[in-house]
């Protein structure tokens, strides 16, 4: 049944499927009759179901059929495998829907961090390991591409732990699918970022013909549990620099209660405001009381709220002392008015908030940034080609943008998945920031080896980053046993 259906249509159909339903029930009783009004009422409850999101048919793939009968396990190969002491990280030779099948027996619940680079579904031939899954000029490529992806991802899922993040590079060419189908898959509330990745520069065009030009591509960001899983924000050094205001009380004032709070007023000429050359504890940080401020901080919510509308009646250069707001232990807070009869907004002056004060006393004080979304590696994918010691048009990424992408993971210790591994950039990526942090992360390699993929590329490439590095690999090969 459709699932694309207009409420004009849907209530249609209801309505026909209801006079079919009566004209059954009013026909004598039959074992055959009693079979079509539960198919019926079947047909209504489906119809009644309310839909959103990607649709495309399921697809049984030829690894489904030997699914069905057989059991994949992991055999350790063990003239491939490398002891070089250290740890020991897998690789695994087979198809990845088998493969993440035969994981789950030690691993479900366990993976902390997953990076693909699934076929990005060009509708053309391209490498070994690109977009060969469908035909070019196939109309439902696109829901074979879905059909393909989901079962990869809903086994992802089962094998990543509660506060585990999967990272997914795409294309224009499935992006819209691919975020729907991981908003099914993981939960559009655990979606974390979409970064836009620059893979080339504005002034290399790809194809003359073309109209637009793409130079940017996606990764996805999920989170199994948003809710545990705390990202590795950039931080710094919290810094005293801005505050660095003094503000000298000289003349009359007068008292109000505005919006609740004590106000004291202070007309231009009854106070002075210095700004010092060099910031330190006592003394105060301006800030605008205008956009986001307004509306995300109780500072910037009480001068829009109660302050800004008394411009015309205690005039410009105003100064107010609200008593009770702040969180820095002074017990009020300065606002000062417009300067200018155009203007509208003020400033706000603030101390230093005690939670920084008793953070700085104990050398522990850092101020944290949101991780941002755009990120320029045009220079990197350019330089790409010979990256591991192996030549792989069109299945690298930087091994530079994934460190970063496994940075954002707090712990150093994770399990790393790739189950899309190509010429293995995942893994390289983890032998080189492990070696460049300490840390002791072990990744999961899993990947085909059609046109020796896996053991003339990703195997290759493994052993080079493995080089001057204590790190051992053990590979395996999927075989497969009778169910019983």
């Amino acid at each position: 049944m459709s699932k694309n259906l207009s409420k004009q249509n849907k209530a249609q159909l209801l309505e026909n499927l209801a006079l079919i339903k009566a004209h059954l029930k009013a026909e004598a009783k039959s074992e055959e009759r009693e079979k079509l009004i539960a198919c019926v009422e079947d047909l209504e409850a489906d119809l009644r179901v309310r839909r959103y999101g990607l649709v495309y048919e399921e697809h049984r793939e030829e690894i489904e059929e030997l699914l069905a009968t057989k059991v994949p396990v992991l055999r350790k190969e063990d003239d491939l495998s490398v002891c070089g002491g250290g740890i020991t990280h897998a690789l695994i030779e087979g198809d990845n829907l088998a493969s993440l099948t035969a994981l789950k027996t030690d691993y479900e619940g366990k993976i902390d961090f997953i990076y693909i680079d699934p076929p990005y579904n060009k509708g053309k031939d391209g490498s070994p390991y690109k977009d060969k899954y469908v035909e070019g000029e196939d109309d439902y490529r696109h829901s074979y591409w879905s059909s393909f992806m989901a079962k990869r991802l809903t086994l992802a899922k089962e094998l990543m732990a509660e506060d585990g993040l999967i990272c997914i590079s795409i294309d224009d060419n499935e992006f819209a699918a691919l975020k729907l189908l991981c908003d099914k898959v993981f939960g559009e509330k655990n979606k974390l970022s979409i970064h836009h990745i620059q893979v080339r520069y504005g002034n290399k065009s790809l194809n003359e013909k073309k109209d637009f030009q793409e130079v940017c591509e996606y990764v996805l960001f999920y989170a199994k549990n948003a809710r545990k899983f705390k990202a590795n924000k950039p931080a710094e050094e919290y810094s005293l620099d801005k505050f660095c205001y003094e503000i000298r009380e000289t003349g009359e004032y007068t008292e109000e209660i505005i919006g609740g709070r004590k106000v004291k007023i202070f007309k231009k000429g009854t106070y002075e405001i210095e700004k010092k050359k060099i910031g330190c504890l006592g003394f105060l940080k301006a800030t605008w009381a205008s956009g986001s401020v307004v509306k995300g901080n109780a500072s910037g919510k009480y001068f829009e709220t109660h302050l800004k509308p008394r411009k015309e009646i205690d005039g410009l250069g105003t100064l107010y002392k609200v008593e009770g707001i702040g969180e820095d232990g002074l017990g009020y807070r300065y606002f000062t008015g417009p300067q200018k009869s155009e203007a509208t907004q003020g400033l706000f002056y603030s101390g230093v908030p005690l939670e920084r004060v008793k953070e700085m006393a104990a050398g522990t004080s850092k101020k944290y940034r949101p991780i941002g979304n755009f990120y320029d590696f045009a220079a990197d994918f350019g330089n790409i080609r010979h990256e591991g010691g192996v030549a792989f048009n069109g299945g690298k990424k930087p091994t530079k943008m994934l460190r970063q992408f496994l940075c954002y993971h707090q712990r150093k210790d994770i399990t790393v998945l790739d189950f899309f591994a190509g010429s293995a950039s995942t893994g390289h990526a983890v032998l080189d920031q492990n070696a460049a942090d300490g840390g002791t992360r072990r990744f999961i390699m899993c990947t085909s080896n059609e046109e020796n993929i896996c053991r003339d590329i990703a195997y290759k490439r493994l052993c080079n980053a493995m080089q001057g590095k204590e790190a051992s690999l053990d590979f395996y090969t999927v075989a497969w046993e009778d169910k019983e």
